[in-house]
C-alpha cells in the first residue's frame, strides 16, 4: 500500500459537502406542486435527492425522470423558481468556515466543483461565503458534468496542479467516480444528504463523519515543519 501523503489542494463538490442547500432547493420544487394545486412534498423525502438537482427534486417530487413527458417544462420552471430564492434557508454545514481556514493555514489550496450551472453558481458563492475559493467550476465549465472527470481536471489545471496533488470530497456516488476517474484520492462525507450507510459503498479512499474530521486527517498529514 503506497503512503498517503499531504494534498496540496482539495477540491469539494458543492451541495451536500460544502453547502446545505436542500432547504431551497425543496422550496423551488414544492412550489412547482402548489402553482398546480397539489400539496407539497415533504422535506424529509426531498433532502436525501438534494445532490442530484433538479433530476433528484423533480424525481422526488412528481416521480419523473428527464426522458418522461413533462419533465423539461418542470426542469425550467424549477431553474426560474430556485433562482429567485437561492439564498433563504441555505447555509454552510457546522464545521465547514473552520475546515477552509484550517487548509488555507496548512498552505494548501482549496475548489469547488460542482455540477451546479453557473447561473447558480456565481451568483450564489458570494451570497454563501464561499467566492474566495482557489477555483470554482460549475457543472456547464467543461463540455462534461460528473462522474466525468473533465470538471476535475480543470480544476487541477486552475490551480497549477497535477491532479495527483488533489483530494476530491463529495457526498455523491458521482463525487467519488469522478475522482477516481481524474487520478485524484476521494473523501466521501457522511455528513452530506446521503447520510453515513450508502457512502460506505462507493469504495472512497477515506469515509469521514465531519468536516472537523477531514481537517485533523489532513493537518495529519502535514509535515512538523510545515504544520507549524
Amino acid at each position: 500500500m503506497s503512503l498517503v501523503t499531504a494534498p496540496r489542494a482539495i477540491l469539494f463538490d458543492l451541495d451536500g459537502t460544502l453547502a446545505d442547500t436542500a432547504p431551497d432547493l425543496a422550496a423551488a420544487v414544492n412550489l412547482l406542486r402548489t402553482a398546480r394545486g397539489l400539496e407539497p412534498t415533504p422535506y424529509e423525502i426531498l433532502r436525501p435527492t438534494a445532490s442530484a438537482g433538479a433530476r433528484g427534486m423533480i424525481g422526488a417530487s412528481f416521480g419523473l425522470t428527464p426522458e418522461d413527458a413533462g419533465y423539461e417544462e418542470l426542469r425550467l420552471g424549477f431553474f426560474d423558481n430556485y433562482e429567485a430564492a437561492m439564498m433563504v434557508h441555505s447555509s454552510l454545514f457546522d464545521g465547514v468556515g473552520e475546515l477552509l481556514a484550517g487548509i488555507e493555514t496548512a498552505g494548501m489550496s482549496w475548489g469547488i466543483v460542482t455540477n451546479k450551472p453557473a447561473r447558480f453558481t456565481d451568483p450564489l458563492m458570494p451570497l454563501i461565503g464561499l467566492d474566495h475559493a482557489g477555483c470554482i467550476v460549475s457543472g456547464d465549465t467543461t463540455p462534461h458534468a460528473k462522474p466525468h472527470p473533465a470538471p476535475l481536471l480543470e480544476a487541477a489545471r486552475r490551480l497549477n496542479l497535477r491532479p495527483e496533488e488533489c483530494w476530491y470530497v463529495g457526498d455523491d456516488l458521482r463525487d467519488v467516480q469522478a475522482g477516481r476517474a481524474a487520478g485524484m484520492r476521494t473523501v466521501a462525507c457522511e455528513w452530506g444528504y446521503c447520510g453515513a450507510a450508502e457512502p460506505a459503498t462507493w469504495g472512497a479512499d477515506h469515509l469521514l463523519a465531519s468536516p472537523q474530521a477531514l481537517l485533523a486527517l489532513i493537518l495529519s498529514l502535514v509535515p512538523d515543519s510545515l504544520a507549524a
